[in-house]
């Protein structure tokens, strides 16, 4: 038996040790496929196969046979018990953005990718699909809450969201800002910002949404949200005295 799994939660946490107080590094989404490494006490040591992450989970449901054919590309989907939006069928629970789905049945405006779970049809796009325009990805997330180790609309750290629009895209891109920046060779001094432009702080990260703003999950405002260019600069400057470490393209 092949050691690769895939989530079966909408998402899990993955947590630095194997303990419940330990510090979530980053999480799993449905449809993740990830290794098992080992085992200690209730929690598994995985290694997400997408970026190399490794953490610990706590024991959930996972399986080893998974064909996924679609990936939601909405913030959030809601998962229904049948394929109706009649009140009773409707769960509390959703999938996030990204996450990866096997679908077994269409009926009419829904499609079911477990037995009696069923998302709107409108929500998933076949899995090789692209993405080109950040904009559209990144302002899904606008005015989500700011969560260390988060990458779903329950909360979401900024390196995520540079890295969820390289993932939808079907393309790897590292989990961590100090991996990011060392991942993109080179520097761009620039005076003049555009569209899709990433700037690096160490620990922190922001897109350019055209030449005078940005778009990022930052720590002291607890939440995704657009700022001037000029004015995060001066402010990450004045409360961490950090310069900017690299800017590249997206």
């Amino acid at each position: 038996m092949k050691n690769n799994f895939f989530c079966k939660n909408p998402y899990i946490n993955l947590y630095e040790k194997s303990s419940n107080k330990s510090k979530i590094a980053s999480q799993i989404l449905y449809g993740e496929k990830f290794k098992i490494l080992g085992k200690k006490k209730n929690f598994l040591k995985i290694k997400n196969s997408y970026d190399g992450y490794i953490g610990y989970i706590r024991s959930s449901k996972n399986i080893n046979k998974f064909k996924p054919s679609h990936k939601v590309i909405t913030l959030k989907s809601r998962i229904f018990r049948g394929p109706s939006n009649l009140s009773k069928y409707r769960s509390k629970k959703f999938l996030p953005f990204s996450s990866k789905i096997q679908i077994f049945k269409k009926n009419k405006n829904f499609i079911m990718f477990e037995n009696n779970k069923w998302l709107y049809a409108k929500d998933a796009k076949l899995i090789n699909q692209k993405e080109k325009n950040i904009l559209k990805i990144l302002k899904l997330f606008l005015n989500c809450k700011y969560k260390w180790g988060g990458k779903t609309y329950n909360g979401i750290d900024c390196s995520a969201l540079v890295q969820l629009f390289y993932k939808f895209n079907n393309k790897f891109f590292p989990r961590d800002t100090i991996d990011q920046i060392k991942y993109k060779k080179g520097f761009i001094k620039k005076k003049k910002f555009k569209l899709g432009d990433i700037i690096y702080w160490n620990g922190h990260v922001a897109i350019c949404i055209n030449s005078k703003k940005l778009i990022h999950a930052y720590g002291p405002r607890k939440k995704v949200l657009i700022m001037p260019i000029k004015k995060t600069i001066k402010l990450i400057k004045y409360t961490t005295n950090l310069e900017i470490k690299k800017i590249f393209p997206i």
